[in-house]
């Protein structure tokens, strides 16, 4: 909500602006979204100041072009309000800190007891060269996600959507230090373990190469709402989910390896808790009063170009669900969940998916 000023004051002044709370004791600058303001809303909205809203006078720090440090044209969709957005996930600094903390310390209990328990010796051998080659590139595909959100982060326009942005970085960052150090972990148990065996997949095996179009592409693009609704709405659902959930934590009981759903399952919940932040925020921007319609064609746009690319890499990918002994599941049911999931949340934003 925007200050409402005093048409008889000119100063930036205190008092000089009449805000939500300016006849209580609450101080508060804000009107919040529900009836009384969460600890994320104090802690988060307008801690990233905007001359629109409080102040006379223009950004303190400006660039040599002219520009203050935060623009609204970072990004192509438009917003008659930006500083709507709060994060349904109300994650914050602290609350974010605690978060990675306890599931940093449940992923590495799971590394130790397994270690000490000899789990890697029931692997199947065949499961192993799947875990040695393709769960070694997938860390890759996290990173450059990671990557794109942290350059995506510094754009937004308000900390509210900054915070989303960036929690989401850490989640995604923390992912692929994770698989990493588990791979690294277990290496030291298995005779023959290449440590260097993702990378070079990931570099070389064709398998992988449409991923890494779709991934540097998101990385590439300049709009840093474009790279939030590609990973979120686009590449997670059709490629991301469709590797973890309908591949990893699906076959690898199967193939005595308890662990690596274990390893793997938080970024499953990292995602729920970034599809519903990216929902929110993209819901807004279709519904704004003033500017629905040109959002709407933006979001098409991007579909356009993002699941044509993510289409492609769920298709290199086909050829990892033939490669353990025991398959217990198919990709073409893997791969129908992944295209269903995706028409669900563009239902949601009232988008469509472009046909194949």
């Amino acid at each position: 909500m925007n200050a409402v000023r005093s048409s008889a004051v000119r100063s930036g002044a205190a008092g000089a602006a009449v805000f939500p709370d300016s006849d209580s004791r609450r101080y508060r600058y804000f009107e919040p979204r529900g009836k009384r303001a969460t600890h994320y809303e104090d802690v988060t909205v307008d801690v990233q100041p905007d001359p629109e809203r409080y102040l006379l006078q223009d950004w303190i720090i400006s660039f040599p072009n002219g520009k203050g440090a935060y623009t609204k044209d970072n990004t192509a969709a438009l917003s008659s309000n930006w500083h709507a957005f709060r994060a349904p996930d109300q994650e914050w600094e602290r609350t974010h800190y605690q978060r990675q903390s306890k599931i940093e310390a449940m992923v590495q209990s799971v590394i130790a007891n397994g270690r000490k328990s000899g789990a890697t010796q029931l692997f199947d051998k065949a499961w192993i060269k799947i875990l040695q080659n393709h769960l070694g590139a997938w860390k890759h595909a996290e990173f450059g996600l990671a990557t794109s959100l942290m350059q995506a982060q510094r754009y937004g326009y308000t900390q509210m959507i900054n915070n989303a942005t960036l929690t989401n970085s850490s989640y995604k960052h923390r992912l692929a230090q994770d698989i990493t150090l588990y791979l690294a972990e277990i290496g030291m148990d298995i005779p023959g373990f290449d440590d260097a065996a993702g990378k070079r997949a990931w570099l070389e095996d064709r398998t992988w190469q449409g991923t890494r179009e779709a991934v540097e592409s998101i990385m590439g693009a300049t709009d840093y709402l474009e790279q939030y609704f590609a990973i979120n709405l686009v590449f997670e659902p059709l490629v991301g989910e469709l590797f973890r959930s309908g591949f990893l934590m699906q076959a690898a009981s199967s193939n005595g390896d308890f662990m690596t759903p274990s390893v793997i399952s938080a970024a499953e919940a990292d995602y729920e808790r970034n599809l519903a932040n990216a929902i929110d925020l993209f819901h807004l921007l279709v519904t704004d009063n003033q500017h629905a319609q040109h959002n709407k064609g933006l979001f098409q746009s991007w579909l356009g170009k993002h699941v044509a690319l993510a289409r492609k890499a769920a298709a290199g990918l086909q050829p990892i669900w033939s490669q353990p002994h025991s398959k217990p599941v198919q990709y073409a049911d893997a791969r129908d969940q992944s295209i269903e999931r995706l028409k669900k949340i563009l239902g949601e934003l009232g988008l469509a998916a472009p046909k194949e």
